[in-house]
């Protein structure tokens, strides 16, 4: 491998996939840690182009080109944080260069939601039961009475939906209305959406196709309950969950993620559990060199995982969140992974809380903003705050983790201190932002 000498300036060199908003913390940390960071995006204005040492445009599926840089720069390791987009891509690169990481198939199975159900029926992994469809595919569906009507708070489920002249499903496979259709291959909820009719399947389809790269989407039985999210780490053959988190999320028919908050309210038995299937998950999915991010959720019929990917949690979980509330930075542990280094989950480990809240506005026109809406981040126990929003601007409906107009983050002594801290200061700010 050829090294640039000149660039190394004697420090180990990490590529960073990506290196916008969400990398950022990551690249800080990396910076942090005394390490060369190189940076890789297909934007050539990507945001966070001048934090890094040096940022090359490479596009994701320029594979060639990620092997330029990585011979160029003499790159000792790779990471990114809270996007799939690039894990495949960085699959083949470890594969290539022998760097820490996991297989080239465990990032397929991981980017794909369909193909990650499929291991999680070999792996005895309790999940959402899914199916594929094509838009083709929607006039081979069949609809019949629900004869065991399930109780549901959103309702929606008098008909069951029959799969059995669909092409390539099992001819027992049948999900009762509502469904959640979402795309296979993307994140942060774009194309994802609850269906309580065959019209509002066949038209949620067409949004989700919009988002993806491939020509079905998963339709996804709809679990009832409480949503969270389980922070992990694979490493040395073993599974090790971090932090649990508590979610909030919009009402349906969309699914956003609007705060979330550590630990979150799991009994010790089902935390337990929780750390039993992620173990599981780790071993069908063969994670290994990597953390990952599982959501799951919690009813009276047990836990079910959602999805799971191999990589750090966004909306600040990982990068803020947690340290916050457990004393543990995961983005200095992927480093040390990245870089073939010791993992170290326990010194400086506290039980504290932590929460984030993303601002939710009734819909309108902001017509004033109160000067105090600057004095936010000097608030008792405010960690941070931004927000994007000035007067002029239409406030929408949040449909995806890019539409929302910014987020305060909070910490405490207890789940109960951030969650009230959350509540008030909600309000606080919402009543500092004039619409009509």
């Amino acid at each position: 491998m050829a090294i640039n000498v000149e660039t190394m300036k004697d420090k180990k060199s990490i590529l960073v996939f990506g290196v916008g908003p969400l990398q950022q913390s990551i690249i800080n940390r990396a910076k942090l840690m005394g390490l060369y960071t190189v940076g890789i995006d297909p934007c050539e204005d990507a945001i966070c182009r001048n934090d890094v040492d040096a940022f090359e445009v490479v596009g994701g599926q320029d594979y060639e080109g990620t092997c330029a840089v990585v011979e160029k720069h003499g790159i000792d390791a790779i990471v990114t944080a809270a996007t799939d987009k690039p894990l495949v891509m960085m699959a083949r690169i470890a594969e290539k260069y022998g760097f820490p990481f996991f297989s080239v198939v465990t990032a397929q199975w991981s980017t794909d939601k369909f193909q990650m159900k499929q291991r999680f029926e070999l792996g005895d992994v309790p999940h959402a039961r899914g199916i594929l469809l094509r838009s083709e595919d929607i006039v081979n569906l069949k609809l019949r009475r629900n004869p065991s009507k399930i109780d549901s708070k959103i309702g929606g489920n008098d008909f069951v939906i029959d799969f059995s002249e669909i092409s390539g499903q099992r001819p027992s496979q049948e999900l009762h209305f509502p469904v959640i259709v979402k795309p296979r291959d993307n994140s942060g909820s774009r194309g994802v959406k609850l269906c309580r009719t065959k019209e509002e399947l066949e038209q949620s389809m067409t949004e989700a196709l919009e988002y993806s790269k491939l020509d079905s989407v998963l339709v996804e039985e709809f679990i009832d309950g409480p949503e969270y999210s389980i922070e992990g780490l694979h490493y040395d053959g073993k599974s090790e969950v971090i932090q649990f988190t508590e979610k909030k999320t919009t009402e349906f028919p969309y699914n956003v993620e609007l705060g979330h908050i550590q630990p979150a309210n799991i009994s010790e038995e089902n935390k337990h559990k929780i750390r039993e299937i992620v173990a599981k998950i780790g071993k069908t999915l063969k994670f290994e060199n990597c953390p990952s991010h599982t959501e799951l959720k919690i009813n009276e019929r047990g836990i079910f995982v959602i999805e799971t990917s191999p990589r750090l949690g966004g909306d600040y979980i990982t990068s803020t969140l947690t340290p916050l509330s457990t004393g543990i930075n995961l983005e200095d542990q992927l480093l040390h992974i990245a870089l073939g280094e010791k993992v170290n989950t326990q010194t400086g480990r506290v039980e504290k809380a932590s929460g984030v809240c993303f601002l939710s506005l009734p819909c309108g026109k902001v017509t004033a903003i109160d000067p105090a809406i600057n004095e936010v981040s000097t608030w008792p126990n405010v960690y941070s705050f931004a927000t994007s929003l000035k007067v002029g601007d239409e406030i929408h409906p949040i449909t995806s983790s890019l539409n929302r107009y910014g987020q305060f983050i909070v910490k405490g002594e207890t789940r109960e201190d951030v969650k009230h801290l959350l509540d008030i200061y909600s309000n606080r700010i919402n009543n500092l932002i004039t619409l009509i």
